[in-house]
């Protein structure tokens, strides 16, 4: 009996340090989530004629993928909520009832996309600007224009909420707060110039690293579905491909050996609205890599 009175104090104990950890952690977090920062945006220069919001609307819909979190007609959307980790609700983006696009203005939108920043100065809640920011300011400017452009859409879309776990992953984490993860005085490279070569390849693919990883080698998917991306090097499944082969499966959606892409996981269809010269560069991109193997 006296072994199972210690046992119990010890289980208590551990028990005790488990959620006293848990509440240090989440109030941590918090004070991250809650945090302001003073940054300086520089604005961009947002054209208005129909090539620059044209060019926007291409670089949206085919490279950064804004579509996936707001909703086909950027809507907004609720993506998921859970009673632990929270609700993930990303804003409808147009200038409809409950839309916020109607308000914002050219810079709002620079902090958003390349800062991660929100208008109440605030880090926003699981929005990839650590990617974003690579985006060079011609782009950039092109992206807002289209977004400025789209029709308004009604759509009364909750606010995300951060609940216990998303705050104790947040104490330690910048994942689900990309403000913290980008220098936001650093200076700025110009992009390379868009035509098919490795360098415009690489600035290309820069989405593409939050589910094949930094090294294109493979990695988990950014959610709860357990699913892996492939590795994309030489190493990997693209090692026995060809330029055709690639260009076809994501024209396609279909692989060499007739596997189907699952949308759900590989947003293709997206991918496909990329021009030869685009695909090409991510080709050249991805032959060019070191193969990862398994075990290195």
């Amino acid at each position: 009996m006296r072994y199972l009175k210690w046992a119990g104090l010890v289980t208590g104990g551990l028990l005790t340090v488990l959620v006293l950890l848990v509440v240090i952690l989440s109030g941590l977090g918090g004070m991250r989530i809650n945090k302001r920062f003073d940054i300086r945006v520089a604005a961009v220069n947002v054209p208005v004629d129909a090539a620059g919001i044209e060019r926007g609307r291409h670089f949206i819909e085919a490279v950064a993928l804004c579509q996936e979190c707001h909703g086909e007609n950027y809507q907004g959307q609720v993506l998921g909520d859970d009673p632990v980790f929270g609700k993930l609700a990303p804003a409808n983006l147009t200038s409809g009832r409950g839309g916020i696009g109607g308000s914002l203005t050219d810079v709002d939108y620079v902090s958003a996309i390349r800062h991660g920043v929100g208008r109440d100065g605030k880090a926003i809640f699981v929005m990839p600007s650590e990617l974003y920011n690579k985006i060079g300011d011609e782009d950039l400017g092109a992206m807002i224009a289209y977004l400025k452009s789209i029709p308004p859409a009604d759509n009364d879309v909750p606010k995300s909420r951060v609940r216990i776990l998303a705050r104790v992953i947040a104490a330690f984490d910048s994942a689900l707060l990309s403000a913290y993860a980008i220098d936001h005085t650093a200076t700025r490279l110009p992009p390379p110039v868009p035509g098919a070569t490795v360098e415009y390849g690489k600035y290309l693919t820069v989405v593409c690293t939050l589910c094949h990883g930094e090294d294109f080698g493979g990695g988990f998917l950014p959610d709860d579905s357990g699913a892996r991306a492939p590795n994309l090097t030489r190493g990997g499944t693209l090692g026995t491909w060809s330029e055709d082969d690639f260009v076809n499966t994501i024209r396609m959606g279909v692989t060499p050996g007739g596997n189907k892409l699952d949308q759900a996981n590989m947003p293709w269809v997206r991918f496909s609205k990329m021009t030869d010269d685009e695909l090409a560069a991510v080709w050249l991109h991805l032959r060019s890599l070191p193969p990862v193997t398994p075990g290195n």
